[in-house]
């Protein structure tokens, strides 16, 4: 009737997530407001999977997912295979393309380019169909003069990071890389002004900065664009114009009203000339894809015009031909004199983008690179070196 049998329900749901693998990762009874993003991912993927389906569409899965998540979720998708389900599978992720599928279609502006089997076509092949030139040009940056220091964070220590030091200059574009749970994102939070920094200094300009909220990172020059853009960027049911102008309220009020004319102009402007695909300034934003609103943050701080911009991996979730985008929207912020702080996870975006590279682990820096030293072997020695050490000694004694 109209009673919930709680009991068997769980007792039916811990059965399911150790049949699908992720008995480790999920407690069936945590409150979703505490799961993680990728404990969301992996209970959106449950719950397609509990259905009788003979199609399981797959959009962007692994995209919040732990190494040890995706590959349950790859030995998932194996088994479904063999019960004879059909998969979709949409990624951008070219490893995952060639580990998994059998046929690969792409897409672009909403057309079919082409057709492939996975065996007889490489990435080089698919990069070329998806934004209709090679992969060698997606990354333009060529060598750099940065300028005086714009950001100088000096031993700064919260609860997830330890005397971290780093600096970026005016027309440099820095890269933090580390594994997952290196503290770069909880860092990035901290100089934003969402996490309280226990000690240490940050520094705008050689002006120390009292971050207790976020607007005092915004009235010092700071921008931030967050990984979960959807949960903590984006008004994702208000329109583009609102949450491009969203950081600008300050400068185009009139007493208590926002000049309207004013607005959208400056919402039009930053629509046109980052090209965000969208039918008008008011569509819902959550109504565009994930590249174009990655465009929308980015327009929001651009509005701003700050000093340093913090990307917490902006392009996660984009296709290729906005990744080739925003690439250019970085590299025209750095020769505008801007001091630009990406996060990725991505080792060929890390070395593609940054003129250095500092490696985090476990709340610490533990080295930096410049880009002429910098491959995907040094950083990675680097990400894991506190643990490599530590293998090593306990396999001396």
């Amino acid at each position: 009737g109209r009673l919930l049998d709680r009991a068997a329900l769980r007792e039916r749901m811990r059965t399911d997530l150790a049949r699908l693998g992720f008995d480790r990762d999920l407690d069936p009874d945590t409150v979703g407001s505490k799961l993680t993003a990728a404990q969301r991912q992996l209970v959106e993927i449950m719950r397609a999977l509990t259905t009788d389906a003979k199609v399981i569409a797959f959009d962007e899965p692994t995209s919040s997912l732990s190494d040890h998540e995706t590959e349950s979720l790859f030995a998932l998708i194996g088994r479904l295979r063999e019960r004879g389900l059909a998969v979709i599978y949409v990624s951008h992720r070219m490893r995952e393309i060639f580990q998994l599928a059998d046929r690969v279609a792409v897409l672009r502006d909403g057309a079919l380019v082409g057709v492939r089997a996975i065996a007889e076509t490489d990435d080089q092949e698919i990069v070329r169909m998806m934004v209709g030139r090679d992969l060698s040009t997606l990354f333009a940056r060529g060598p750099s003069a940065p300028g005086r220091v714009v950001l100088d964070v000096d031993a700064v220590t919260t609860d997830d990071v330890r005397d971290v030091s780093l600096q970026v200059r005016a027309g440099e574009v820095v890269a933090l890389a580390g594994l997952v749970g290196a503290g770069r994102s909880e860092l990035a939070g901290a100089l934003a002004g969402d996490h309280p920094i226990r000690s240490g200094a940050v520094r705008v300009d050689g002006k120390q900065l009292r971050l207790r909220q976020p607007r005092d990172a915004v009235r010092a020059g700071i921008g931030y664009a967050p990984e979960e853009r959807k949960a903590q960027a984006l008004l994702l049911h208000r329109g583009v114009r609102d949450n491009i102008s969203l950081a600008m309220l300050d400068h185009l009020r009139r007493l208590r009203f926002v000049k309207a004319g004013e607005e959208r102009r400056l919402a039009q402007h930053y629509v046109d000339s980052l090209r965000v695909r969208t039918p008008s300034i008011e569509q819902e934003v959550r109504k565009l894809s994930g590249g174009n609103q990655q465009k929308v943050v980015l327009a929001r701080w651009l509005a701003r015009k700050p000093k340093v911009l913090i990307l917490d991996e902006p392009t996660r979730g984009v296709d290729v031909g906005a990744k080739a985008e925003i690439y250019r929207i970085i590299e025209e912020l750095a020769e505008a004199g801007v001091a630009v702080l990406v996060i990725s996870s991505e080792l060929p975006e890390v070395l593609g983008l940054a003129d250095r590279i500092v490696v985090m682990q476990h709340g610490r820096v533990t080295g930096e690179l410049d880009r002429s030293a910098a491959s995907e072997e040094a950083i990675l020695a680097l990400a894991m070196a506190a643990d490599l050490t530590s293998n090593t000694s306990r396999g001396n004694q």
